[in-house]
């Protein structure tokens, strides 16, 4: 079986949709362009754009909390965010102070957030919102995988039909053997002409019991990878140490 890259997704925006992606190029020591460079933090969560400092998922609107997000279909694209809902699609101009207001007041309502008042959308750039930002600065821009094979050896380990999309990974592969990826930290693995170097295990969190079709929290997949392996590992992130263009079907090679 050829080992391909199947998927290719970007996050514009901590907690929202993915964006797919044909193509994408990586520059090493850097994330996926565009990933993860605005979020709505919770009021007082202590972000300064002047001088941003890494915080805490929790301190975001974010899956982990908020199983509802999945039930909306967000674009982010050269400042207007789009979201559908059950209602239909709102579009705001996130360049523009009161675009911001509105949106974060949109999330307000429709999530039924906890708190009184709504929610800010942030950024400061190069700055990532990433879950492990907090580690370090070379987290900050690494990349997360996700191999298929792992996925579904998980699956028939379990019984469970489990979606790639619960995972959020940036690239996702097949083809190569399941488990392979998470043998040892500082592994290099070959997408394409692009370069990865493993760093840190993906220990997965509540965002993953959320189905991101239903929205709903019914699988408790971090229980199930514990249950079943001890650990509640499922992914990889790497930094990238040579860079190029990445395309889906391009072939995928662990050098142990």
């Amino acid at each position: 079986m050829q080992a391909t890259v199947e998927t290719l997704n970007v996050f514009p925006v901590k907690g929202m949709s993915a964006t797919r992606l044909d193509h994408v190029v990586l520059s090493p020591g850097e994330g996926v362009p565009g990933d993860r460079l605005f979020g709505f933090a919770r009021p007082g969560s202590g972000f300064n754009p002047a001088a941003p400092e890494p915080l805490p998922k929790e301190k975001f609107v974010v899956l982990a909390k908020e199983a509802e997000l999945a039930g909306l279909r967000t674009e982010f694209l050269d400042g207007t965010l789009q979201i559908t809902g059950a209602a239909g699609t709102t579009v705001f101009d996130m360049n523009d102070p009161a675009g911001r207001q509105a949106a974060a007041q949109y999330l307000h309502a429709v999530l039924e957030l906890r708190e009184d008042t709504p929610p800010e959308f942030v950024s400061a750039a190069p700055h990532r919102f990433t879950d492990v930002s907090v580690v370090s600065p070379q987290m900050m821009n690494a990349v997360s995988l996700l191999n298929l094979e792992t996925l579904r050896a998980f699956e028939a380990a379990t019984g469970e039909n489990i979606s790639p999309d619960r995972f959020r990974a940036n690239i996702v592969f097949s083809g190569v053997p399941a488990w392979s990826e998470m043998q040892d930290t500082g592994m290099e693995i070959a997408l394409g002409d692009v370069v990865v170097r493993t760093i840190l295990r993906t220990q997965r969190c509540a965002a993953t019991e959320v189905n991101p079709e239903t929205a709903e929290r019914d699988l408790k997949v971090p229980y199930l990878l514990r249950r079943t392996y001890g650990h509640m590992d499922m992914g990889v992130y790497a930094e990238v140490i040579a860079g190029g263009t990445l395309r889906t079907g391009d072939q995928v090679a662990i050098r142990l």
